[in-house]
């Protein structure tokens, strides 16, 4: 889980037969434990409509904006008689989609490339999971420390 500027709140590794829903309710109690005073507006994919964002909202009272292409789970188009389909909506039947801004999406996708490039979090050599989130979260702080190093070598030369 990070903030809006892809910095980490929190990390959960599990086993492969966890689902990400169950993970994240998981994390998100151990942060609500750790942090009740924190309010969260949280930004999640199409996978986690329904069921999972009810539970957030009832059980935690954070606020949850599903964010997803706007030709998600698009299975077929109503058109009038003798209306023809836009190329767009050709595309989505045959996989083949452009290219769609969503909103906050790239913010979690940047946060993972960060991680990509520590070599240790590059591959899975750890047996604990404990032992992977320690080194997620040492790659967050070596991050935090190089932006605050640098904002304070910016505004050291500006004093």
């Amino acid at each position: 889980m990070v903030d809006t500027q892809g910095l980490l709140l929190g990390v959960k590794v599990l086993p492969a037969n966890i689902t990400d829903r169950a993970g994240s309710q998981q994390l998100l109690q151990e942060l609500r434990q750790k942090q009740p005073q924190i309010k969260l507006h949280l930004f999640a994919d199409g996978g986690y409509k329904g069921k999972w964002e009810a539970w957030v909202k009832t059980t935690l009272g954070y606020s949850v904006e599903i964010v997803q292409r706007p030709d998600a789970n698009t299975r077929g188009y109503w058109l009038p008689e003798g209306q023809e389909l836009t190329e767009a909506q050709i595309k989505t039947f045959r996989g083949h989609r452009e290219f769609i801004v969503i909103k906050k999406r790239w913010i979690v996708e940047r946060s993972f490339a960060w991680l990509s490039f520590d070599r240790r979090l590059n591959r899975e050599y750890d047996l604990l999971p404990e032992t992977t989130e320690a080194f997620i979260f040492l790659s967050f702080i070596r991050r935090m420390l190089r932006r605050l190093a640098a904002f304070a070598q910016q505004h050291a030369v500006s004093a």
